[in-house]
């Protein structure tokens, strides 16, 4: 659905829907590895808003914090404290730099060699399943509140009409936190002390990065992961609103935006900020898929970045509220990457192909991890490079060849 089909109203209630999809996960990140959340939220929103200018506003992709560096941020920081790691995250951005040039130089005849349908659909199988834990997780820390809020939304999306429609995810989220509410399970102690203005600490007591070549390389491996996931997210995004982004306005443009995002992010103290799969979920359910819309979900989360009590009273929604939803979205994630499957006609009667796409879901769903050294890939990172390279290495059919 075109966002000039809906009226400001609308457009603005379903960008801060999709940033309500995006929220848990976006400060979840920091807190893990003891960064400040409201940065995060902060980076978030200029990075996304870095991202749709070099990508001329037309990918609808919002760039939140990444799950992939949860362990490299804890275990660098260890070694070099949090000023160097935070610094040493700008070498995530040379690899995105990297990767961009690549692809330019090379243009998509690289990215059909290295990632055909039979490598992209189980990789965007995998990034829906991958999630999937978390959102197990947060539902179990209380099941009814999480069915609850996954029922109100299932319940929205068959049910309702018009405006309510666009919205199956805050209806589901508010739901859930009236109930909470009622249970008395909502912390309000932060709500109640939060200030209703102030700048994020890291904004407001602005320091430059302490750069060390220690950390910096350290960080370089890791973003391999979020690279391939990167461009499993493209497809995914252009499959959803059914428009080539790949060809236009490029992937090369994609990589370069995520990279200079990742870039800002390590300036100020934010941790990197990759394409976010929770909100390609909330546009496959909605529906609303154009780039205004996230712009606004942007938007906001610098407005509550900002504002001391909204951070708060969003940072109070009980964890199994979230899951509840997340059960939703992650599940219709890994639906398109089958409709991928089905849609470029892969032929899971060759023999090459069940081996694809069978080692690398077996790889990512078992949670398999490869480590030489202080260097690790695992999950979607290890799965997407194993099917690279099974695709490259495996004799194609005859007619194939010819």
């Amino acid at each position: 659905m075109e966002a000039q089909q809906l009226s400001p109203t609308r457009k603005t209630i379903v960008g801060i829907q999709f940033l309500f999809v995006a929220f848990g996960s976006t400060v979840l990140v920091p807190l893990l590895v003891g960064l400040d959340p409201a940065t995060a939220l902060f980076t978030a929103g200029v990075g996304t808003f870095i991202f749709h200018l070099v990508t001329k506003g037309k990918v609808p992709i919002f760039l939140g914090s990444s799950f992939a560096f949860i362990a490299p941020i804890i275990a660098a920081s260890k070694q070099w404290g949090m000023p160097g790691t935070i610094a040493g995250i700008s070498g995530v951005a040379l690899v995105y730099f990297i990767m961009s040039a690549l692809i330019k130089w090379q243009g998509k005849k690289l990215l059909d060699r290295l990632f055909p349908p039979v490598v992209i659909g189980p990789v965007i199988i995998l990034i829906g399943l991958s999630l999937s834990p978390a959102a197990v997780n947060m539902a179990k820390d209380n099941w009814l509140l999480a069915f609850i809020s996954l029922i109100s939304a299932i319940l929205v999306l068959v049910f309702a009409k018009g405006l309510v429609k666009l919205v199956p995810v805050v209806i589901g989220i508010i739901v859930g936190y009236v109930v909470a509410l009622f249970m008395g399970v909502v912390d309000m102690s932060a709500v109640a002390t939060a200030p209703w203005f102030s700048l994020p600490p890291m904004i407001a007591h602005f320091q430059m990065p302490q750069f060390a070549w220690e950390p910096f390389v350290f960080m370089i491996p890791v973003a391999i992961a979020p690279v391939i996931e990167h461009i499993g997210d493209v497809y995914v995004v252009g499959a959803v609103a059914d428009k080539d982004f790949v060809k236009d306005p490029g992937l090369h443009r994609t990589m370069l935006g995520d990279g200079l995002a990742c870039l800002f992010a390590s300036l100020v103290g934010g941790p990197p900020v990759t394409t976010y799969s929770e909100v390609t979920g909330a546009m496959q359910i909605t529906r609303v898929t154009h780039p205004q819309v996230i712009r606004i979900a942007a938007g906001t989360a610098i407005v509550f970045s900002v504002i001391g009590k909204l951070s708060a009273i969003l940072q109070s929604i009980p964890s199994a509220v979230l899951g509840g939803i997340m059960l939703l979205l992650f599940g219709s994630i890994a639906a398109v990457g089958v409709q991928n499957l089905i849609n470029h006609k892969v032929d899971l009667n060759q023999t090459r192909n069940i081996i694809i796409v069978s080692v690398t879901l077996t790889l990512g769903i078992g949670g398999a991890v490869l480590t030489f050294g202080t260097f690790s890939i695992s999950g979607i990172g290890l799965s997407a490079v194993v099917g690279v390279l099974l695709n490259l290495l495996l004799p194609k059919p005859k007619k194939e060849n010819a």
